[in-house]
């Protein structure tokens, strides 16, 4: 038996083939707008891979903070040009945002991807040194900003600037993903499925919310329940949206989304 249904985000949603094409071309166009202003460093080189970089955006004027996006994709898609629009909502309200690739699966396994994101993180933070740091990920990227809470994943002085921490629609638990065929990719055995499930890492001090749409796939919401019944944090289920829809609510200076993460 395997888990393939359960974690099909995209089998179960209406006009899903039609998303990331979308998102690519908002987030073109929000990068050429902010190019166009001076508030967009691209490329920004973290590591000695390819995709070891990021982009950062910068808002007008004062800057209150700096907010890093880590996109989802199982570990295995998409990069930071396919979400530079989601800096809008966060870029309005005077936050940097910061947002890296990485390697993908399989030619990276789990464990360095965090280590990669780690990386990006502290890059990030030497950009912009005296600023407090939020960290928000969708998906894979929800469960990589939940890892950087672990005791030594970040550099200490990096990890006491961090506020606020929102994994949207996480996975918590990557051992049922042994159980599908994407781990042909993950390439996932149980020692390192279990040291990377944020499930299991000791609750941090750092704040946190968990963040789910209310129509997402039943193993994504009982993803983002077991976290939060185990970090006794917060937990949001943001009802009506989807897995893909979710993150929407980064794009608005105005949003719920927003305004938890931020304020």
């Amino acid at each position: 038996m395997t888990l393939d249904d359960a974690y099909d985000n995209a089998g179960h949603i209406p006009g899903a083939a039609d998303y990331p094409p979308r998102w690519a071309a908002e987030a073109e166009s929000f990068r050429k707008r902010m190019g166009a202003a001076n508030r967009a460093r691209l490329g920004l080189m973290y590591g000695h891979g390819t995709r070891q970089v990021l982009d950062l955006f910068t808002p007008v004027g004062r800057r209150d903070g700096l907010l890093i996006f880590v996109h989802g994709g199982y570990w295995r898609r998409f990069g930071r040009g396919d979400f530079s629009h989601l800096a809008e909502g966060a870029v309005q309200r005077h936050w940097a945002v910061a947002m890296p690739s990485y390697d993908l699966c399989p030619r990276a396994r789990i464990s360095d991807i965090t280590r990669q994101v780690a990386s990006a993180i502290a890059a990030a933070a030497r950009e912009l040194p005296d600023l407090p740091i939020r960290l928000a990920g969708h998906s894979a990227g929800g469960h990589l900003v939940a890892r950087m809470l672990a005791p030594g994943v970040l550099p200490e002085d990096v990890a006491a600037r961090i506020e606020h921490v929102m994994p949207i629609s996480p996975l918590s638990d990557l051992r049922p993903l042994m159980d599908t065929s994407m781990n042909a990719d993950l390439g996932l055995e149980p020692d390192e499925a279990e040291a990377e499930s944020p499930l299991f890492m000791d609750p941090p001090k750092t704040p946190v919310t968990v963040w789910v749409g209310g129509d997402e796939r039943p193993a994504f919401l009982d993803q983002a329940r077991w976290l939060a019944e185990a970090w006794s944090c917060g937990h949001v289920v943001d009802e009506g949206r989807h897995h893909f829809d979710v993150i929407e609510g980064l794009t608005d200076p105005d949003s719920r989304m927003i305004a938890t993460l931020l304020d």
